[in-house]
């Protein structure tokens, strides 16, 4: 039995994140746990003529310690979903839902450190999920997102040229 016309399988969605990115953060996280964990642990020991620490200062100084390490990981929460119906990009901050009519292009330039997505309206939003230290993972990833594109525009009116098109 052959193949119904018109009918094919939907790309799969496109999920990205920073691996190398947050490996190194929680490598970074861990340190900075263990480092507030030893000078808490240390503050008994280490009194002056003014000053003696006490159990509220050992637990302060590792909660700190901790707070600290958990704003490290924070920072690797940059995310990209996509689907044959939009993007969804988590940068550390910003949160961005936009549907593939709004995106003119999927960007990586060779020198640049992350991608982006060229807006219609001319903006434009990086992608810090999409991260050039991650290599070909990222490489997949913004192929992937470039299929989706064209295969949610194809349908789209073919565009009459601007007077001073280049």
């Amino acid at each position: 039995m052959g193949l119904v016309s018109g009918s094919h399988d939907p790309l799969p969605a496109v999920s990205a994140v920073p691996h190398r990115l947050r490996l190194l953060l929680a490598v970074l996280a861990g340190v900075i746990a263990v480092v507030g964990l030893l000078v808490a642990l240390s503050l008994p020991s280490t009194e002056n003529t003014v000053v003696a620490y006490g159990p509220v200062d050992q637990i302060a100084i590792a909660g700190l310690g901790l707070v600290l390490a958990a704003g490290v990981l924070a920072l690797g929460r940059s995310r990209v979903d996509a689907d044959g119906h939009g993007i969804h990009v988590r940068n550390l901050l910003v949160h961005h839902r936009l549907p593939w009519t709004a995106v003119r292009a999927v960007r990586f330039e060779r020198t640049s450190a992350w991608g982006s997505l060229a807006l219609e309206n001319g903006d434009e939003i990086s992608l810090h999920a999409l991260q050039a230290a991650d290599g070909e993972r990222t490489v997949r990833a913004v192929e992937d997102l470039r299929a989706l594109h064209a295969a949610a525009r194809a349908n789209d009116p073919v565009r009459p040229p601007l007077l001073y098109d280049d």
